[in-house]
């Protein structure tokens, strides 16, 4: 990772009290230290004292500090996170792409946890869960109430054990329990082939530590394969974001080198950063450059990116920099809209804190917080269309979520609103058909449909352009 991540401390971009001594002096040290609010730290101390001396029953004093800078930290945003020892251990795991737990991302709805998307191969994979699923239960214990946080630890344990889900599944209406065996998650972020002579397929489902390399492989191996490659589609559907420096890396592998990437802008100095196509911003201390054992046909060959509502963050960063570099034609339907940086910063040997600390803006200047990237060209889901996509949870639809920064424009709530009631209807007439025509085609198949317009798209062929998917303007801020 370049030098400007290194000081920033751990990047992400992805969909997750004694230690106050610690917040302090790293505070003081970066000289970003502000007056505390006398007034409002003795309300807190009385608040302690109150509940240590009158409430029902004894509270530890470390539950309550904990609690307290987790509640404050859940305030800001929806990515923002305090981690206790154990969900700082497991937090670490996630971004090496090793983990033991059922293999979902999931996010939150109404006190509910919600199924982003089940990591491909996963025991949730095996045992048919969806997206948009809703975990109403994990065991015994009711999911509302329970931070995204605490479900997680429930959801995660030793190899071999089992957790029981209950499942709400609202496009059947039903509700039922999955007993899933927990397992070591050992997620490969990168598949790909060659679909026909001349044309491949590469989807990253994820950015991990070890994605750049799994992809630099996965290219050697499609170009032994067919070095006359014509065409190129690369599928980021339901990639829910990561590690900063592997989305800085993919796209390098694509654009000419010293090229823009991304730009970020925060309150601290280290946030104003400018990411370009070159090896000092992304690769690591001590590691070689595995861009440079990859093809140089890789630089030219005519390109498809494919995107929908579950791609998020570091996907968004990756298609935002193609388009707006003319690299790539990005289809599909509008993107999650997840355009802010997590720095995770130690609070000591065991806990840390994930804080936005920045926006980040495609080479354009754009901002895609609460947004998106807005595909050149749109696709549904399904030759039928894609009638849903009002109902689909983005950043703009959670709570707390963060501003764009730029500008105030937005699509009146109430038209929103009217969108959502329609896709309600068709959602109660389809979930009356058989589960089985209902199914949507794995990616990468004959029958997935968005693959085969974009390879439409890449002969000069004419693409089926959505029926039902228009942009979403940002929402105005009320003043």
């Amino acid at each position: 990772m370049g030098q400007k991540l290194k000081i920033a401390g751990w990047v992400s971009v992805g969909v997750l009290a004694g230690a106050l001594t610690t917040v302090s002096l790293q505070t003081m040290a970066r000289g970003a230290m502000s007056p505390l609010p006398l007034e409002e730290i003795q309300q807190l101390s009385a608040v302690f004292g109150l509940i240590k001396t009158d409430y029902v029953e004894p509270v530890d004093d470390k539950k309550l500090i904990t609690d307290a800078i987790s509640g404050m930290v859940a305030s800001l945003d929806p990515h923002s996170q305090y981690f206790d020892k154990k969900s700082f251990k497991e937090f670490k795991e996630g971004t090496s792409g090793r983990f033991v737990g059922v293999g979902i991302e999931i996010t939150q709805e109404d006190g509910l946890i919600k199924v982003v998307s089940p990591i491909e191969g996963s025991p949730a994979f095996r045992a048919g869960l969806k997206t948009n699923d809703l975990i109403t239960k994990i065991d015994d214990t009711a999911v509302k109430g329970l931070s995204l946080n605490d479900a997680v630890k429930r959801m995660r344990g030793e190899p071999n054990t089992k957790v029981l889900l209950t499942i709400l599944r609202k496009d059947e209406s039903r509700s039922f329990p999955v007993t899933i065996t927990r397992e070591e998650i050992k997620t490969q972020s990168v598949k790909g082939k060659v679909i026909e002579p001349g044309y491949a397929w590469i989807r990253l489902s994820q950015f991990q530590e070890r994605t750049v390399d799994d992809f630099v492989r996965k290219v050697e191996e499609i170009y032994a394969k067919d070095p006359a490659l014509k065409g190129l589609v690369l599928d980021l559907r339901n990639d829910p974001g990561g590690l900063l420096d592997a989305a800085v890396a993919i796209s390098a592998a694509f654009l000419p080198q010293g090229v823009t990437v991304v730009s970020t802008n925060g309150q601290l100095e280290e946030s104003k950063a400018t990411y370009k196509a070159l090896p000092e911003d992304y690769l690591r201390r001590g590691q070689g450059d595995p861009l440079q054992r990859l093809p140089a046909a890789l630089k030219k060959v005519p390109m498809v990116v494919l995107v929908n509502e579950g791609s998020a963050s570091a996907s968004e960063i990756v298609a935002g920099a193609l388009q707006d570099h003319k690299r790539a034609k990005v289809l599909g339907s509008q993107t999650f809209g997840k355009g802010s940086v997590q720095t995770v910063r130690p609070l000591g040997p065991e806990t840390g804190i994930k804080l936005t600390t920045a926006r980040y803006y495609t080479p354009s200047g754009k901002s895609i917080q609460a947004k998106g990237i807005v595909p050149d060209v749109m696709v549904d889901e399904t030759a039928e269309g894609d009638l849903f996509a009002a109902l689909r949870m983005r950043e703009a639809d959670l709570d707390k979520h963060l501003g764009s920064g730029q500008d105030d424009e937005k699509a009146a709530e109430a038209a929103r609103e009217k969108a959502r009631e329609e896709a309600r209807k068709r959602l109660e007439i389809e979930s009356k058909k058989p589960a089985a025509e209902r199914k949507m085609p794995e990616y990468g198949s004959t029958e997935d449909f968005r693959l085969q317009q974009a390879l439409r798209q890449l002969k000069g062929e004419t693409v089926q352009v959505s029926k039902t998917l228009t942009e979403r303007e940002l929402e105005k801020k009320e003043e």
